[in-house]
């Protein structure tokens, strides 16, 4: 098996498509008012799906966190440590959630948390120091 990409269940389509465009810059071409978002984003298949329509396909409902949720991240790369701190102001001061300020790790990588809408935790690092 080899990894073809991964997806969040979401309850604001509107308010997920928006974050992940207009905040992060995915390419998503589908309309706000769509039930489910398949994009890819540097080669990775990066899905939205309604809560209520993967619950009506699979037929199960299940339990979602509420705030910023510890089950996963989804973890973006920038060129260098001054373009995490960037990043991290500029999305921040676009609607993200601060989770934890960028800063300078034991292994070499710079690296901060943000949280987007729904709560799921967004890792902004490099390991490129200039």
């Amino acid at each position: 098996m080899k990894l073809d990409g991964f997806g969040i269940f979401v309850n604001d389509m509107v308010k997920m498509i928006r974050f992940y465009r207009d905040v992060l810059g995915f390419e998503i071409a589908e309309d706000e008012s769509t039930n489910n978002v398949f994009l890819k984003k540097d080669g990775t298949l990066f899905l939205l799906y309604g809560r209520a329509d993967i619950e009506k396909m699979t037929k199960n409902h299940f339990n979602y966190a509420e705030k910023i949720s510890g089950h996963f991240e989804i973890a973006l790369g920038v060129e260098n440590f001054a373009a995490v701190d960037e990043a991290f102001a500029r999305v921040v001061s676009q609607g993200a959630v601060p989770v934890m300020q960028p800063e300078t790790m034991p292994w070499g990588q710079r690296t901060c948390y943000i949280a987007d809408p729904e709560g799921n935790l967004v890792e902004i690092g490099s390991f490129v120091k200039e």
